[in-house]
């Protein structure tokens, strides 16, 4: 693996404990000015942030590509270059799992879908994460404090995998959808950002997905494409806004995101069959 790291201080001697596939360690330490590093291993990764992610903390798998922050866990694939930066005085700890590429996907034969392996997953904190982060908390525990056998230690991976991955019980050939928690994530970031353009890359990269396979896992989910998903609850906010409020047409356009009252009028009536005035009046009894 090529690790080149700057400005970080060990706080603790690094831990490691080694099993069939596996190295695991846990590192303990504090970041400096302008920290960071470049991570490239032939194997897959899984990276965990076992306290509160620092909020200065930023990720990307591209140099020029856009940064991601705040992160607690990352898959990282075979093959795939990770950057991070930090601000000085954080203090953090953190679980790295190196997987063999061979026996894991034995591990998980027939319980993804092709080439799930190949594409970069990050997550936020908690709530996102819960039960990986705290099946991650019990890991280092053991790879700090050994007290449980090896059999202990890779049911966690297994279940670690199962969270992280968004594994199906039905296997790979029912899965590939976002999970719940996914599905919220989206939902919220959408309802905050309404005024504004959102974009299908802004939303992959909330759930850890590239856009592709976001789009794709979407589709399964919802029915829709985000893009048609977005565009549904731009109208739906707008009609609830028409109801609810006095205000006007083009201010209700531009406080649900569209470009302008023309633009919701087109939309409107292309849904609901009549002009957003006309429908108005008949929901307020003025018809």
């Amino acid at each position: 693996m090529q690790a080149q790291t700057r400005a970080y201080r060990t706080l603790r001697p690094l831990c490691v404990r080694t099993w069939p596939g596996v190295v695991a360690d846990v590192w303990h330490v504090e970041s400096g000015a302008d920290a960071g590093g470049f991570y490239l291993s032939p194997d897959p990764r899984l990276v965990v942030l076992l306290g509160t992610p620092p909020q200065s903390l930023s990720l990307k798998t591209s140099e020029s590509g856009d940064i991601t922050t705040p992160v607690s866990m990352v898959y990282v694939p075979a093959g795939q270059p990770l950057w991070s930066a930090m601000g000085a005085g954080e203090r953090f700890s953190h679980l790295d799992l190196h997987l063999e590429a061979g026996p894991l996907q034995q591990r998980l034969a027939g319980l993804i879908p092709p080439g799930k392996l190949c594409e970069t997953v990050m997550l936020s904190g908690d709530p996102d994460a819960p039960v990986a982060r705290t099946l991650a908390r019990m890991v280092a525990d053991e790879v700090e404090r050994p007290s449980r056998p090896t059999m202990m230690l890779d049911g966690l991976l297994s279940a670690m995998l199962a969270e992280v991955l968004n594994l199906s019980s039905e296997g790979a050939e029912h899965s590939g959808g976002l999970s719940p928690r996914q599905i919220a994530a989206v939902k919220r970031h959408v309802a905050n950002a309404i005024p504004r353009r959102i974009s299908v890359a802004e939303l992959a990269q909330l759930c850890g997905l590239s856009e592709s396979w976001f789009s794709r896992a979407f589709a399964r989910s919802t029915g829709e494409t985000p893009q048609r998903w977005i565009a549904r609850h731009r109208l739906e906010a707008a009609m609830e806004l028409m109801l609810t409020t006095d205000r006007g047409l083009a201010e209700i356009a531009d406080a649900t995101g569209f470009a302008d009252q023309a633009h919701l009028t087109r939309i409107f009536r292309a849904s609901q069959g009549l002009p957003p005035s006309q429908w108005r009046r008949m929901r307020n009894g003025q018809d």
